[in-house]
């Protein structure tokens, strides 16, 4: 397992594990117009393929997780875990003193993920996630203390 800095030669890749992961999932060209805003950075975790990539941005003092996909054949090995430990020191290196994200209500591994990586619940989304046929999904708002935190 390689964790690195992802760059614009992994657009692709970054894509593909993201289509993996969600449906529907974002294309290259959606990554890259995330990944060229302010403060914005990305990890991939890849071997033979890629295999979870995380896409942040850290500004003003905040950071936000944007996106943390997961090959589904490459779920349950640590590949998410190291992912937002590495975000997490990242944000840090670049001034962030909190990290956010979003998780739908009813995805369990992830809020477990979250929790065990020292987030807390700090809010909630109402009908934040599009599931299609008219049924959405309420997001927790998670937060990251990264000020206090030797990561």
């Amino acid at each position: 397992m390689n964790l690195r800095p992802a760059a614009e030669g992994d657009l692709e890749a970054l894509s593909l594990v993201h289509r993996r992961a969600f449906t529907p999932g974002w294309s290259a060209d959606e990554i890259a117009d995330l990944a060229s805003g302010p403060g914005a950075f990305g990890l991939i975790v890849d071997s033979e393929t890629p295999l979870g990539m995380i896409l942040c941005r850290a500004l003003a003092g905040e950071a936000e997780v944007l996106t943390l996909a997961v090959d589904p054949d490459a779920r349950r090995q640590g590949v998410a875990r190291a992912l937002v430990a590495a975000a997490a020191i990242a944000a840090k290196a670049a001034g962030a003193e909190a990290m956010f994200l979003e998780v739908a209500v009813d995805n369990d591994p992830a809020l477990a993920l979250y929790e065990a990586q020292g987030f807390v619940r700090a809010g909630r989304r109402p009908s934040y996630y599009d599931r299609g046929g008219g049924i959405y999904v309420d997001a927790v708002v998670m937060r990251l203390d990264l000020g206090g935190a030797s990561l």
